[in-house]
């Protein structure tokens, strides 16, 4: 059986050498020491040899087996190692390639004129306030002098959730929260940026758009105060020589009302296509607040009075920048967004 032990690690060395891979040397280990390898099929063979011969052997093919574990251990280590070199040089990266640039993103031209007009009304005393975009019936309409079937609400068709809650189709009704929550106090000076929402999709209009509420009321404020504050807007916006008209109007929360025009951006007042020969161009509403709004906020109308605006930043963004389609601001196409 010595002669046996000794044919069996010899063959053993030259198969754990030869292995080459672990899945080889796995296989390799499972003929030799498995639970019906070749050594193990020996010892069980020793209850055969005399009893004087028993413990030699014993000694022998213990030493066998440490020798064949020590081998297949060794051999695994290096199977192992050539393993991951061969990964290492398959996955290198080379340092030395200039690396990938990312292209960065920037601010949105919407933002850009939203951030510009509320640094100009910051800087003229107003704050900056929110409020919901989901709107009760009362603050969009009724609290602002629109009740229900009045045919005011047909130019503001909008999308409802239910009778009284609906998608709010301008930031007026922010006003409207605002003088509750301050009721009586004065003065107040804000304006209210925001998205609005109406069932409207063209190249000039639509279903999303954002709009900017102007609110002011003190106990003697007049509409030079209001024409004053615009005048300034637009200059600070659109050059120091814009020049504004004041048209009359309608609009159920102001008394007087007005539309309010620019001189054009594009042809400074002398007539072009884009203003239609008028040499103006239309840029916002205003008004005095109408004494129902206020009363209905909790104001006394007898010793104070009030002024409001409201005004699209897309028109400002379509006239400040020449755009012609009011959805290219909403297209996602770098090659529009990436000009500002």
């Amino acid at each position: 059986m010595l002669e046996e032990l000794e044919a069996l690690l010899s063959q053993a060395r030259d198969a754990i050498i030869q292995a080459p891979d672990l899945s080889a040397l796995e296989k390799v280990r499972i003929r030799l020491l498995g639970r019906k390898g070749e050594l193990t099929s020996l010892l069980r063979r020793m209850n055969q040899l005399p009893p004087d011969q028993r413990p030699l052997v014993g000694q022998r093919a213990n030493a066998v087996k440490e020798e064949l574990e020590q081998l297949l251990t060794h051999r695994e280590d290096e199977l192992k190692n050539r393993a991951l070199a061969a990964r290492l040089q398959a996955e290198a990266l080379d340092v030395t390639l200039p690396g990938r640039a990312f292209t960065l993103g920037h601010t949105h031209p919407l933002t850009l004129v939203l951030e510009e007009i509320e640094r100009v009304f910051l800087g003229l005393g107003f704050s900056v306030v929110e409020g919901p975009e989901v709107e009760l019936d009362w603050y969009n309409f009724e609290a602002l002098n629109i009740p229900k079937d009045h045919p005011a609400r047909d130019m503001q068709d909008t999308f409802f959730i239910t009778e009284e809650i609906l998608l709010r189709t301008h930031t007026s009704p922010v006003q409207v929260r605002v003088l509750e929550r301050l009721a009586p106090r004065l003065p107040v000076k804000v304006i209210a940026p925001g998205k609005v929402y109406r069932r409207d999709d063209d190249a000039t209009h639509s279903p999303m758009f954002h709009q900017i509420e102007g609110l002011a009321v003190d106990r003697h404020i007049r509409f030079s105060d209001l024409k004053g504050i615009l005048l300034t807007f637009a200059q600070e916006i659109f050059g120091g020589g814009t020049r504004l008209r004041f048209r009359p109007s309608y609009f159920p929360f102001t008394e007087p009302s007005a539309e309010v025009d620019i001189s054009c951006v594009i042809c400074g007042g002398e007539g072009c296509r884009v203003c239609k020969g008028t040499g103006w161009l239309e840029i916002l509403g205003a008004g005095m607040v109408h004494p129902r709004v206020l009363e209905v906020s909790g104001y006394d109308t007898s010793t104070c009075r009030g002024f409001a605006f409201g005004l699209g930043i897309e028109r400002v963004a379509m006239l400040k920048y020449g755009i012609n389609d009011l959805r290219l601001f909403f297209g996602n196409d770098w090659r529009f967004l990436s000009q500002f």
